[in-house]
Formats: structure tokens, sequence, C-alpha cells
């Protein structure tokens, strides 16, 4: 199983890109914020992971409106996704966790929710956002935090 482990930051010193220590089999590195992202990409991964057809900038809006957001690379390829739309006190809603079909199974989706449930700490509730044909998958994320 692959979490996120105590992390360092990356070569750039930006606070918001994360790299997993060299132990790991795969090298991701995390993002927290929505600058330098290619909508498209993003746009044919949630395609693929299967979430749906997502227009690029749709997903702009939604991202940008959302609280608390999480990137994953494997080297420049965006392999991993979640955001969580949050009012900074009471309401914390996790939604649009994907993983790129290729990397399901290895435990990104698992850290994200967890990633995203530790920044909606401090909300009084949490809430994990599941559309029907994927319930099976969400119940075993929130399971697992």
């Amino acid at each position: 199983m692959l979490v996120e482990p105590r992390v360092k930051t990356h070569a750039s010193h930006r606070p918001d890109v994360r790299v997993f220590p060299r132990s790991h089999k795969l090298q991701l590195s995390w993002k927290y914020d929505q600058e330098s992202i290619n909508w498209e990409e993003l746009s044919n991964l949630y395609k693929i992971a299967p979430l749906g057809d997502k227009k690029a900038d749709n997903l702009q809006r939604t991202f940008s409106n959302s609280m608390f957001k999480c990137f994953v690379f494997k080297d420049s390829q965006l392999v991993g996704v979640g955001r969580a739309l949050a009012d900074g006190v009471d309401c914390s809603y996790i939604c649009d966790v994907a993983v790129h079909p290729e990397h399901q199974g290895t435990g990104i989706g698992k850290s994200i929710v967890k990633k995203l449930t530790r920044l909606s700490e401090g909300h009084k509730k949490l809430f994990y956002v599941q559309i029907p044909a994927r319930k099976d998958y969400t119940r075993h994320l929130a399971s697992s935090v």
C-alpha cells in the first residue's frame, strides 16, 4: 500500500510541491495549488479514470472555487487529483478524486483522500461525495481515513 509518507520539500524549495523519498517505488510529486495545471490533461484524466466527461474550462472554474485541492504527478504526468469544497468553518465536501488507470490500486487515491481530510481539519462536518457508478470505490476510500 502506498501512503503519503513524511515528505521533504522539492528541490525547487516551494512548500506547495512535495516528493516522496527515493525509497518508494513511485516517484510522485504533490501540488496543492492550481498554478500551471494543464486543464486539458485534467479533463482527460477524469475521462479515463472514469469520472465522466468534464470540460477543461469547467474544471478550472470548479477547482478555483474549491478551498483544498491535490494534484499528484509522476514525472510530469498528472496521475491523481482530488478537491474539497469547504466553507472554512462548518462543512468540507471531498469530491472528484480520480486516479489514472495505470496507477489505480497503488494507494494514490487513499493518499489524496487522507490529505484532503487533514486539510479539512477544523471543519465540524466532513462529507465524501460519490457518484453512483463509483459508490463502492468511494466507500472504500472513505473507510481508509
